[in-house]
């Protein structure tokens, strides 16, 4: 099929839309086309915002597309922004497709809210950060479904989740999106499937628009890779056996949330599911295969050595205000939940590098930019965590004394160490931000090859 009609439609966006913006568009989508696009309340967040989803077309199969899974990710409402009212207004393209399409913008509302200071920009490093959330493991939509596995059981859906519950069991989607996007790096894709017939044309949608292919280090080390860039959708049990192999710990001990959306959808339908992960600024060194003077390993354990380092200043100022967090303080559980697994975690993801022959290679441009440089940026964002989980405290009226003395304190030391670090990162990464028509684009171009490859 050629999308390319469809495609050269989406207009050159500036920013990104609030969550009220996506609400007011999506319910005048339905009233300019009553016959085509219906909106209905799927439910309500946990803070009791209604949830709309928009149902498009009437074909023969399901697709269910949701965006903002992790709500720090809203390429892919804009993708859904863009596409709803694409499909609605082309009868051809979609009865081509011939797919009901049920489209949630955002699912996790009340977290899109959280970071929707930095939706209008500046797109920098330190603006990313300083506005930037994304909730605790055991509260984020896409990883609590429910789950049995081995020695392990999570059964507390979110109320968001249980709306994706509810839609998978009453829709058996033949196709579904869960549209995420990462912070920094290439474009690379989740699949439920080995589709080897599609790999190189879902590679070509981000090559023609310049964006690099991620050929770094993986998101995890066990994943199972299908072509470059490409690799098959982890679910939670990938997540346990290697936890299992590797760690000194039991994984029950060092798990706390559930399954992935495709792990649910596999137990209800047969699904083709799709992840498509675009950054927001990216390097060219992602992509260089050129041969360091350092093995792989060499790079790995300097990451884990970073990292660990910047976990111990969070720590450090955190445990200077913990008392004072609150159990409705959103950052903070974050915060708290890194402190405590990370050395587990650590130690789990030591033994695996310190045992595996692939590090034995001298490291890869693009390898040694994931474990050298890129880990600056991450810095930022758990340091930004911890900014908001004090300013969070801060903005109560009945903070007073010792304890906003102290509150105030450690803001302000740690409000210093965010702008530090924010110009180490910038003097460390020569990167560029992507403007958000070329990753709609990619994400949008590679959902319809893999609809319209199930047809």
């Amino acid at each position: 099929m050629d999308f390319e009609k469809i495609l050269s439609k989406i207009p050159d966006y500036k920013c990104f839309l609030t969550v009220d913006e996506m609400d007011e568009n999506s319910k005048a989508l339905a009233e300019e086309y009553p016959d085509k696009v219906k909106v209905f309340h799927a439910g309500n967040s946990r803070k009791g915002h209604p949830i709309y989803c928009l149902k498009i077309g009437n074909g023969s199969k399901n697709a269910l597309m949701f965006g903002c899974p992790h709500p720090n990710e809203p390429m892919g409402a804009m993708t859904l922004e863009f596409f709803s009212r694409a499909i609605a207004e082309d009868d051809e393209l979609r009865e081509e497709l011939d797919y009901t399409w049920y489209i949630i913008k955002s699912i996790d509302v009340d977290g899109t809210m959280l970071n929707e200071k930095w939706f209008k920009g500046p797109f920098t490093l330190y603006n990313y950060t300083r506005n930037f959330f994304r909730p605790v493991a055991y509260e984020q939509v896409e990883w609590t479904f429910p789950v049995e596995y081995k020695n392990y059981v999570f059964n507390n859906p979110i109320p968001e989740t249980e709306i994706l519950m509810k839609l998978i069991n009453e829709t058996k989607p033949s196709f579904m999106y869960s549209l995420h996007n990462a912070g920094f790096g290439g474009a690379y894709w989740y699949l439920s499937h080995d589709l080897k017939v599609i790999y190189d044309d879902l590679m070509a949608t981000a090559r023609k628009v310049n964006v690099p292919l991620h050929l770094g280090e993986p998101e995890v080390p066990y994943g199972e890779k299908f072509a470059p860039a490409i690799f098959k959708l982890i679910g939670f049990e990938d997540d346990y056996d290697y936890l299992e192999k590797y760690s000194k710990i039991p994984p029950e001990k060092l798990l706390n949330s559930g399954q992935s959306s495709d792990g649910y959808a596999r137990t209800k339908c047969d699904c083709v599911c799709l992840v498509t992960e675009l950054p927001y600024f990216y390097e060219a060194r992602i992509e260089s295969d050129k041969k360091m003077d350092f093995t792989r390993r060499e790079a790995a354990l300097e990451k884990l050595e970073f990292m660990e380092d910047t976990k111990k200043i969070v720590e450090k100022y955190y445990t200077q205000v913990c008392e004072y967090m609150s159990s409705d303080n959103p950052f903070s559980k974050n915060i708290e939940q890194s402190i405590e697994y990370s050395k587990g975690q650590n130690e789990t993801e030591r033994n695996y590098i310190e045992n595996n022959e692939e590090y034995d290679e001298l490291c890869k441009e693009s390898e040694a930019l994931d474990n050298l440089d890129i880990p600056k940026f991450y810095k930022l964002i758990y340091l930004g965590l911890l900014l908001r989980s004090v300013e969070y405290e801060l903005m109560k009226d009945n903070v007073e004394g010792e304890k906003r003395a102290k509150l105030q304190d450690v803001f302000n030391s740690v409000d210093e160490e965010l702008k530090e670090a924010s110009q180490v990162a910038e003097d460390a990464l020569d990167y560029n931000v992507i403007p958000i028509r070329k990753l709609v684009r990619i994400q949008l171009e590679s959902g319809l090859l893999v609809a319209s490859h199930i047809n």
